[in-house]
C-alpha cells in the first residue's frame, strides 16, 4: 500500500510539473493547449481480458497534456501478479507513459502513438516492461454513435514473449440524457496474436492467439464524474486452471469503475 501511494504521488507530480512547464504557452494560446487529470477506483483492473489486480479493487490516476494534434500523458494503476519464491511482490504497480498525434481528415480522427508500459521495481524473472506502437482511427457513423479501430504492435511483449500484434474495435452509442445523467453504451472486441513459444505458454495457454471482449454502460454526471459497469470475458482456455488461479484471471467477470476527470 505504501509503495502504491508513492506511485500515485509520482503521477500527480508529473502532472503538476507538466502544468507548470506549459503555463506560459497556455497563456499565449490557450485554445491550442489542453490539460486534464483523472482519478479512478475500480473493482478489478482488467487489461485485454486479463485481470491485472488479482480480481481485487485498486486505484488509478493519470494526466494528459495536448498541443494542437500532439499529446503526451502518464497513467498508473495498482497491480497484483503474485509473489516470488522469496515472498516479494512480483509487481506492485504499473505506470504507462505515452505520446502521439491525432490528425483529423474529414470525419475521421487518426491516432498514431507509442506507449511504454513500466512496472517499477518488479521482481519477476522475465522483463515485464515493454513498448507498443499504435495506429488507430475513429469517427461518427450516425448521431451520437462512434466506431473506432486500433492496431498495436510490440517487438517484445511483456514477459519477453516476443513479437505481438493486438487488434481492437470499439463501438459507442450515447443514449438519451436523463436529468443530469448521460448514459453511454460501449463494447470492444479484441484479438491478440503472438509468434513465440513463450507467448503460447505464458499469455494464451497453449495457443498463439486469443479473443477478448467487453460491453457495458457508462453513466456520466455533471461532465466530470462517471460510473462504469462492464462485463469482460476472453476465449483463453482454462485448462489446468489457467484462467481461474490466484492471479491473472481471464474468465468472465463484471467490473465497476468510478472516475473523476478535471
Amino acid at each position: 500500500m505504501i509503495s502504491w501511494k508513492k506511485a500515485v504521488s509520482g503521477v500527480a507530480g508529473l502532472a503538476t510539473l507538466g502544468a507548470v512547464l506549459s503555463g506560459p504557452a497556455v497563456a499565449q494560446s490557450a485554445s491550442d493547449w489542453t490539460i486534464s487529470y483523472n482519478f479512478a477506483v475500480t473493482s478489478d483492473y482488467v487489461f485485454r481480458g486479463v485481470s491485472q489486480s488479482a480480481e481485487n479493487p485498486t486505484i488509478q490516476a493519470g494526466a494528459d497534456i495536448g498541443y494542437k494534434i500532439f499529446y503526451v500523458g502518464v497513467w498508473g494503476s495498482g497491480v497484483d501478479f503474485g509473489k516470488t519464491a522469496t515472498n516479494k511482490d512480483i509487481a506492485w504497480g504499473e505506470i504507462d507513459i505515452y505520446a502521439g498525434i491525432k490528425p483529423v481528415v474529414g470525419p475521421v480522427t487518426f491516432d498514431f502513438g507509442v506507449i511504454y508500459y513500466t512496472y517499477p521495481n518488479n521482481h519477476s524473472g522475465p522483463e515485464l516492461n515493454y513498448v507498443e506502437l499504435k495506429a488507430g482511427a475513429s469517427g461518427t457513423i450516425w448521431r451520437d454513435g462512434t466506431l473506432s479501430g486500433t492496431i498495436f504492435w510490440s517487438p517484445d511483449y511483456t514477459g519477453e514473449t516476443g513479437n505481438v500484434w493486438t487488434f481492437e474495435g470499439t463501438f459507442a452509442q450515447a443514449l438519451p440524457k436523463f436529468r443530469d445523467i448521460t448514459p453511454t453504451f460501449s463494447a470492444t472486441l479484441g484479438y491478440q496474436l503472438g509468434d513465440s513459444n513463450s507467448y503460447t505458454s505464458v499469455i494464451a495457454n497453449g495457443d498463439d492467439s486469443y479473443l477478448y471482449w467487453n460491453a457495458g454502460l457508462t453513466l456520466g454526471f455533471h461532465e466530470r464524474f462517471s460510473v462504469d459497469f462492464r462485463y469482460w470475458d476472453s476465449n483463453i482456455s482454462d485448462s489446468g486452471g489457467f484462467c481461474t488461479g490466484k492471479v491473472l484471471q481471464c474468465d468472465e467477470r463484471f467490473v465497476a469503475t468510478a472516475k473523476v476527470t478535471y
